[in-house]
C-alpha cells in the first residue's frame, strides 16, 4: 500500500488540531488531519435541527481576554452577543449564577454587599479548617456553609460521582465571589458564540487542508508517511497503557426535540439537589436565537462513570493520575516523532481559549516565530 506523505500528522480534528494545522498549513507545509470521528469540530461541535445549532456533546460558550486568541476566532466566525447567566436549581427555588448579590439576597434575605459579606465571613470563621483535607473542607472556607450546601455539594458530587468528603482540596482552588447584582458568568473581556454554529468555524479553519474522519489512528497509522505526529487523543492511549490508565469523568446526554417554543426559557440551567439525577438541562435555541427555530431542543446532562469505549470528558487531576501522566510526559520526551496537545494530550481541562493559545504557542515554537 502506498503510503499517503505529508510533514505533519495531526490526529484530532478539534480546536487544538485545527489550529495547529491551519497555522503549519499557512506557511507552506503539508499537513494532514485525521479524526475518528464522523465529523470535525470534536466536543465543540454543532449540529443545526430545525434552525438550531445543538451543542451535541455540552454547552460550549467562548470566552476570552486574551487579545491574540479573540482576533484568531473572528478570522473564521462572527460571534454574537451571548452573556453566560446560568441559573442554579435547589429544592424548588432557582438561584443566580455565578455567585453575587442576587444569589445572596435570596439566601440570606439581604440587600446590601455588607449584610452579606458579614454572613459569609462569619460562616468561613465559624467553620474554618486551617488545612483542608477535602472539597468540602475547602469550599466552606471559600464561600462559607450555606453556599456551599444549597449550590455546590449536590452538584458536585453529582458531577464527580463521590462525596465531597472524599474528594480533593485542589478540584476547587477558587471560586468566583462577587459583592454586586452581576449575572455575567465570566470575567472575561469578549464573550460570545458563533452565529453559524462551531461546527462551520472549525470547518472554515481546516478550509483547504486534507482531512480524513473515521479514522482512528491506532488502526491507520500506517497508511501514513509523517515526519512529525501531532496527536490530541489520550497521550496514555498512544503508548498502549504501558504504565496504566489515566481516569476520568464521562457525561451521558439525553436530548429532545419539544414542539413547544420554550422549555425553560433559559439557556444552561445546573440542578443542585443531589436526587435530581443530571447536573443541568440545556436549551439549545438561546444560544443563538434566529428566526424559523421550530420548537425547542433540550439536553439533559448525566455524569458517568467513565469505562474505556466511553468518550473521556474530564480528567481526574488528582495526585495518583497526576503522577501517572508524568511517567508518560517522561516517556514522551524520548520520543522524537510526537507531540501532544489538546485536553487528552495534556491530561488537563482546558477552556476553547486555552486550548487555542496552547496550539497557537505550539505552532510559534514549531516556526521559530516570536510574537
Amino acid at each position: 500500500m502506498k503510503k499517503l506523505k505529508c510533514d505533519y500528522l495531526v490526529v484530532g480534528a478539534g480546536l487544538f488540531g485545527a489550529t495547529v494545522a491551519r497555522e503549519l498549513t499557512d506557511v507552506g507545509y503539508k499537513v494532514i488531519v485525521i479524526d475518528r470521528r464522523s465529523h470535525v469540530a470534536g466536543n465543540i461541535y454543532t449540529e443545526k435541527i430545525s434552525n438550531i445549532d445543538v451543542h451535541v456533546y455540552g454547552a460550549h460558550i467562548f470566552h476570552t481576554s486574551n487579545e491574540r486568541v479573540y482576533r484568531y476566532v473572528l478570522r473564521f466566525a462572527k460571534l454574537n452577543d451571548f452573556i453566560n447567566s446560568p441559573l442554579s436549581f435547589y429544592k424548588g427555588e432557582y438561584y443566580n449564577l455565578p455567585f453575587n448579590m442576587y444569589t445572596f439576597a435570596k439566601l440570606f434575605n439581604i440587600t446590601t454587599p455588607e449584610e452579606a459579606k458579614k454572613i459569609i465571613e462569619a460562616e468561613k470563621k465559624q467553620y474554618h479548617v486551617e488545612n483542608p483535607k477535602n472539597l468540602e473542607e475547602q469550599a466552606i472556607n471559600l464561600v462559607g456553609k450555606t453556599v456551599y450546601e444549597t449550590l455546590i455539594k449536590g452538584y458536585t458530587e453529582k458531577q464527580w460521582g463521590k462525596p465531597c468528603t472524599e474528594l480533593p482540596p485542589s478540584i476547587i482552588k477558587r471560586i468566583p465571589v462577587r459583592f454586586e447584582y452581576n449575572n455575567n458568568y465570566f470575567d472575561d473581556i469578549y464573550q460570545g458564540i458563533p452565529e453559524d454554529g462551531y461546527t462551520k468555524m472549525v470547518g472554515n479553519m481546516l478550509e483547504g487542508i486534507e482531512v480524513h474522519l473515521n479514522e482512528e489512528y491506532e488502526t491507520v497509522k500506517d497508511k501514513y508517511l509523517a515526519t512529525k505526529i501531532i496527536y490530541t487523543g489520550p497521550i496514555d492511549k498512544y503508548y498502549n497503557y504501558c504504565f496504566g490508565q489515566l481516569a476520568y469523568r464521562s457525561l451521558r446526554f439525553d436530548t429532545e426535540c419539544l414542539d413547544i417554543n420554550s422549555y425553560q426559557d433559559h439557556a444552561v440551567i445546573n440542578y443542585a439537589d443531589i436526587e435530581v439525577p443530571y447536573t443541568r438541562i440545556i436549551e439549545h435555541k438561546y444560544f443563538v436565537l434566529r428566526e424559523n427555530q421550530k420548537g425547542t431542543i433540550i439536553t439533559k446532562e448525566y455524569p458517568s462513570k467513565w469505562i474505556e469505549g466511553a468518550e473521556p470528558y474530564y480528567p481526574i487531576n488528582d495526585n495518583q493520575n497526576n503522577q501517572l501522566y508524568e511517567k508518560y510526559c517522561e516517556l514522551s520526551k524520548k520520543d522524537n516523532n510526537v507531540i501532544f496537545g489538546g485536553r487528552l494530550g495534556l491530561y488537563k481541562y482546558l477552556d476553547m481559549d486555552d486550548i487555542i493559545l496552547e496550539a497557537l504557542k505550539l505552532a510559534d515554537t514549531l516556526l521559530k516565530r516570536s510574537v
